[in-house]
């Protein structure tokens, strides 16, 4: 028993400090030794999901429950009920989680009001929210800030905050709600919460700014949320999803090259563990392959989206509409659109405009553009703010009302510019141009279509490269030579790029020769340079 003794008191040791990895070992070893009381088996739990075992964690989470349910300790069967709630929440499966909120309901129902009660509160309301019901949230916010006063349970009080915060944001008190989210971290910053609680306060916030478009806030919630994760040992669940989210952000900001695999192999690592992250990361994988031009694997991205839960509009809508499938594209807006509240809304709007344009549906994509304004104007911010600028302008330019759409233009280039958003600053300069070339005014407009064009090429956004560049490859590459091309710069060999491609190694060395003609370079070093540099990217 002394080595049983010692293992469970360094598993403590490490659990406390979030060594999750130590805890998980110990806790392990201790177990095949003897049976592990009720808290060290809960403790085997936590350092699981923490690690990302999933299955073992839920269930040792399951055998603590029923072994404190037949201990006859009510409120602790309560409170691990409310745990497994959490991680079935986490992973996006809200009828479980539900079902074991239910479990903890009919326990605490008999039991003296208590902070567990309160836990149970929030994940209902939690669950309330992820179904649309921001009524229910509203009223349990009140009553959460009410329990952690007399119960003097920071906790509670923090759950309070952060549902009032979500509230206030939904409606459009965009500026009340983030002051409610930002006061409700502090309990959490100050240790008051358990960890798997904190998190998920840290993911929800986050979840907030991204929603609104909030990339400045998102960026520091983002920073504060990594510095969070430092206290803990080793790779843990929630820096896995601060990298989808910071690789969201560097996707914003233009470095496609580094996030499209960083941004796949991390989605995928995410995928029953917090499907609900781990959709929205295939999501981002589907934007970027689109705007590259590989339609093909947008596609596959944004049907795992779906598949994971997540809604992958209005992504899917301008892949079909840069593939000819226009009225599906504006079929799949519609449906998207349809039942939605305002804010969900506002994401699809910009691009629903867009859509409408191409259709030549004129008052359509003017009550979309109203729509997305309203919406601009009771959320406040820099986001909406930009995007309802686009779709003011693009109406504006489709009406030729060039003069009208430039201060607009030049308003929504100066937020997306702020917001270091770079693919939409180029789409800006692009309307910059149509307007001055209509307005007369050549040069100007060559000037923009210019800065536009560069900004494509240094993104690697080959549709568009093409599109502004008179549907011409850059250097006069013909579509294969720019496929032999792509694939040398992406490190193949003549051999892999022949299997690729479905040709001889012979063929490809004498489009090697042509490619190195015809964009003046001797080496494959210096050809992979020229093709990052012009955007020529593989097309599946």
């Amino acid at each position: 028993m002394d080595e049983f003794n010692e293992l469970l008191a360094a598993a403590r040791a490490a659990y406390a400090r979030g060594d999750w990895y130590a805890a998980h070992r110990q806790l392990s070893q201790a177990r095949a030794l003897s049976e592990l009381p009720a808290a060290d088996l809960n403790r085997l739990g936590g350092a699981a999901w923490w690690l990302g075992q999933v299955r073992e964690s839920l269930e040792v989470s399951e055998e603590v429950y029923h072994r404190l349910q037949d201990d006859g300790d009510a409120a602790a069967a309560a409170m691990a009920a409310l745990n497994l709630g959490l991680l079935w929440f986490f992973r996006g499966a809200l009828v479980i989680a539900s079902g074991w909120a239910n479990r903890a309901r009919r326990i605490l129902q008999d039991l003296a009001e208590g902070p567990e009660h309160g836990y149970l509160l929030y994940l209902d309301a939690g669950i309330a929210l992820a179904l649309q019901d921001a009524a229910a949230a509203q009223e349990a916010s009140a009553r959460l800030q009410d329990m952690g006063r007399r119960l003097h349970a920071p906790a509670l009080t923090s759950f309070g905050l952060v549902l009032a915060g979500l509230a206030d944001v939904r409606r459009g008190s965009t500026a009340s709600g983030f002051a409610q989210l930002d006061e409700a971290m502090l309990p959490v910053l100050a240790g008051q919460l358990p960890a798997e609680w904190a998190g998920e306060i840290f993911c929800t916030v986050i979840h907030a700014c991204h929603e609104l478009a909030d990339l400045h806030r998102m960026r520091a919630w983002t920073r504060a949320t990594e510095q969070w994760c430092g206290q803990f040992t080793g790779e843990v669940v929630y820096a896995g999803i601060c990298r989808i989210h910071r690789l969201q952000l560097l996707s914003v900001e233009g470095g496609w090259d580094a996030a499209e695999d960083a941004i796949a192999q991390s989605g995928a690592e995410l995928v029953g563990r917090n499907n609900w992250v781990a959709g929205e990361a295939f999501y981002q994988l589907g934007e970027i392959r689109r705007l590259r031009g590989d339609y093909s694997g947008a596609g596959e991205a944004y049907a795992r989206a779906r598949q994971l839960g997540t809604e992958p509009q209005p992504g899917e809508a301008l892949l079909q509409q840069a593939t000819g499938k226009q009225e599906a594209a504006w079929a799949g807006l519609c449906t998207a659109l349809a039942g939605r509240d305002r804010l969900a809304c506002a994401r699809l709007l910009e691009a629903a405009v867009e859509v409408a344009l191409a259709l030549g549906r004129g008052q359509d994509a003017e009550r979309l553009c109203r729509q997305l304004e309203e919406t601009a104007a009771v959320f406040a911010t820099a986001g909406f703010r930009a995007w309802a600028g686009q779709a003011r302008a693009a109406v504006l330019v489709d009406q030729s009302q060039y003069a009208e759409a430039l201060p607009v233009l030049q308003a929504a280039a100066r937020e997306y510019r702020n917001l270091h958003a770079r693919y939409e600053t180029a789409r800006v300069y692009e309307l910059l141009a149509r307007a001055h070339r209509g307005l007369g005014q050549g040069d100007t407009a060559a000037a923009d279509s210019a800065t536009a064009l560069a900004i494509y090429r240094e993104l690697g956004a080959l549709p568009d490269v093409q599109r502004l560049d008179g549907s011409r490859l850059p250097g006069g590459l013909t579509e294969r030579e720019a496929d032999v091309l792509a694939c040398i710069a992406a490190g193949a060999s003549n051999r892999d790029t022949a299997e690729a491609l479905f040709i001889s190694q012979k063929t490809v060395g004498r489009h090697l020769a042509n490619i190195f003609a015809k964009i003046g370079v001797s080496s494959r070093t210096a050809a992979a340079a020229w093709a990052h540099e012009h955007g020529v990217r593989p097309r599946r």
